[in-house]
């Protein structure tokens, strides 16, 4: 959710990440980096009053906080009825604005009420490959299409929980496979679907102990504390490939080919949203709440079973971000709170090296792009930071009409930025 934000998968070596060829323009890497041929001539400001640099707007029916993904020449979003009862998928022209495609997918009778002003029904992010986009709605469904006519190759709807608030988490492509995740109240667990037919390759429960149960044995709160939106990444441990998934009150490495579970950390927080970072040997990540930690696995051929005295290489206990990601740039990472506070740390160690306020209410995640940060609002504004300084340096605010709660995707020079209501492109004038 942005909380369903799409990162591309990062493949972690022994020392470096590495974006996967495809998709190559549905927005930043795993670490939140624009690449080059992408970031170049991208631009700096931008003004809705008198256009410049506006180079289209379009409006959206629906609700949604998907991030856009892009691919082929054309823009995928999905978005739904405010009640839940409908649930589309749009597909836009990258160059002109022209809506392409804007199918009705799902319908649901009875949708669970979100119970809280934050979410919607089309908060998971979509992924493309080659000549198919997927779309997500969590337990609503999963459909694989053609990325030229839209037309269903396959769908689920057999997958399912109670999401009480809401879907979020993002599926990902990893070799042949569509993963997701799912963290409802009633049932927690990770699953693969084979990306030919969608058939199910290998489904893991969470292992974890909530401790959560009350005098009758019944989860407290219905198991609202059981709930979590985050999406994975994948990182190569030890020669293989490990998937790397936060839930409720603990996180996961699981074999990424079988799902079977290789190590777990437990933690305090519910809601984990961020996908993990991976920096060098260092699984690094966000546990949740408004009282999450910020902590930073080392992983290697001893990764395994409980590593909770024996794996942590730092934990920041407070002061974190809560829904917006965290970005890597260098070796350092920079994050921002709900409330605008930013964070810069040191990758490998977690030590501070500067904070300061820049404002603003933040879901949306930031995106690194020429040696710059670039920050998005729920109130609609961007401020723009220099990435690598020592301390806060602002170089730029923007505003548009609406605010943010999507991560913003970027390709071919060219931001796009999904608001309450519209769908931008935003590019230098020629």
């Amino acid at each position: 959710m942005r909380q369903s934000i799409l990162f591309l998968l990062s493949v972690l070596s022994c020392t470096s990440n590495a974006q996967l060829p495809w998709p190559q323009k549905t927005g930043p890497a795993g670490d939140g980096t624009v690449s080059a041929g992408d970031a170049k001539n991208l631009p700096l400001e931008w003004d809705e009053a008198s256009g410049k640099n506006i180079q289209w707007k379009i409006p959206l029916q629906g609700f949604g906080h998907c991030t856009p993904v892009i691919g082929e020449g054309r823009v995928w979003l999905t978005a739904a009825s405010e009640d839940g009862k409908q649930q589309f998928v749009y597909c836009i022209d990258q160059q002109t604005g022209e809506v392409l495609h804007h199918k009705l997918l799902f319908e649901n009778e009875h949708p669970e009420d979100l119970a809280n002003p934050i979410n919607n029904y089309a908060a998971p992010s979509s992924v493309l490959e080659p000549g198919a986009v997927y779309v997500h709605f969590g337990t609503y469904g999963t459909a694989k299409l053609d990325s030229q006519t839209a037309e269903v190759i396959w769908q689920r709807r057999d997958i399912n929980v109670r999401h009480f608030r809401g879907p979020g988490s993002s599926p990902i492509l990893f070799d042949g496979m569509l993963i997701l995740t799912f963290d409802g109240i009633d049932h927690q667990f990770v699953t693969a679907l084979d990306t030919k037919t969608g058939k199910t390759l290998w489904k893991t429960d969470r292992t974890t102990d909530y401790k959560d149960l009350d005098g009758e044995g019944k989860p407290k709160r219905e198991g609202d504390m059981r709930k979590a939106y985050g999406t994975p990444s994948v990182a190569m441990v030890d020669g293989k490939p490990q998937l790397i998934s936060i839930g409720s009150m603990a996180a996961f490495g699981y074999d990424a080919y079988t799902g079977e579970e290789i190590w777990t950390i437990t933690h305090d927080d519910m809601n984990a949203a961020a996908q993990p970072l991976l920096f060098k040997n260092l699984a690094i990540m966000n546990t949740g709440d408004r009282s999450a930690s910020f902590l930073a696995v080392r992983l290697d051929g001893t990764t395994k079973g409980n590593v909770d005295s024996s794996h942590v290489a730092w934990m920041r206990p407070k002061g974190n971000s809560r829904l917006s990601y965290p970005v890597l740039v260098g070796s350092r990472v920079v994050f921002v709170t709900d409330t605008g506070v930013v964070v810069c740390v040191e990758a490998e160690t977690g030590e501070m090296i500067w904070t300061g306020r820049i404002g603003g209410n933040h879901i949306a995640s930031p995106i690194v792009a020429n040696g710059l940060i670039y920050f998005f609002t729920i109130e609609g504004d961007t401020i723009v930071i220099e990435a690598e300084a020592d301390e806060l340096k602002i170089v730029q605010q923007n505003k548009l009409a609406e605010g943010m709660r999507a991560s913003p995707a970027v390709a071919s020079s060219a931001f796009f930025l999904r608001t309450h209501g519209h769908l931008y492109k935003i590019a230098e004038s020629e």
